[in-house]
């Protein structure tokens, strides 16, 4: 039983032993990027992922073919790099549209940050209503993906760019602006 054992452990660790080994290093994203960014190097940092893996990363040693092209896609920190994340804006898709929405602090989720799903909500001025929204009161909503946040300091609104049906787009655009929050709903990340 004891050789059973030992022989069990000792090829336990060869097999760890081969897949830790087998690892290369890639390039990451060191933070949030938006669509149509070119990368610096400091967007970037070397990070060791199996090498058995499907996807084709870029590797490391690529890091000069990199720096200085656009990013196709907003994408969050931590995100590793494939040639096909590379390249002219890939957003928005047809039928889709980009909105931006000037909101301040408590009109959306703190911590909302591209690739998010969310609910846009516009709710007419007589919805005004704490406790609840009378009958008739007009409240809008559409389904929408973050694709980028942008703090401004100076006068404490946060710019959130939302994709969404084109038409969507134009109603929110013709929103007004202290009447929409932003409400974060399951599905993640795309």
């Amino acid at each position: 039983m004891g050789a059973l054992l030992v022989l069990g452990c000792t090829t336990g660790g060869v097999v760890v032993a081969t897949r830790i080994g087998d690892q290369e290093p890639v390039l990451v994203l060191v933070r949030a990027v938006s669509v149509g960014q070119v990368l610096s190097a400091k967007d970037l940092r070397e990070e060791s992922v199996s090498a058995r893996n499907s996807l084709e990363f870029i590797p490391s040693k690529a890091r000069a073919e990199v720096v200085g092209h656009p990013i196709a896609f907003s994408l969050p920190a931590g995100t590793p790099l494939t040639r096909g994340l590379l390249g002219k804006a890939a957003v928005p898709p047809a039928g889709q549209a980009v909105a931006a929405i000037g909101l301040k602090a408590g009109q959306f989720p703190p911590g909302v940050q591209p690739g998010n799903r969310v609910s846009v909500v516009v709710a007419s001025a007589g919805g005004a209503s704490t406790t609840s929204p009378s009958p008739s009161s007009q409240v809008s909503a559409w389904d929408a993906t973050v694709t980028d946040v942008r703090g401004n300091s100076t006068d404490q609104t946060t710019v959130i760019s939302l994709q969404m049906a084109q038409d969507d787009a134009r109603q929110l655009a013709a929103a007004p602006a202290g009447q929409i929050s932003v409400v974060t709903v399951p599905g993640g990340e795309r």
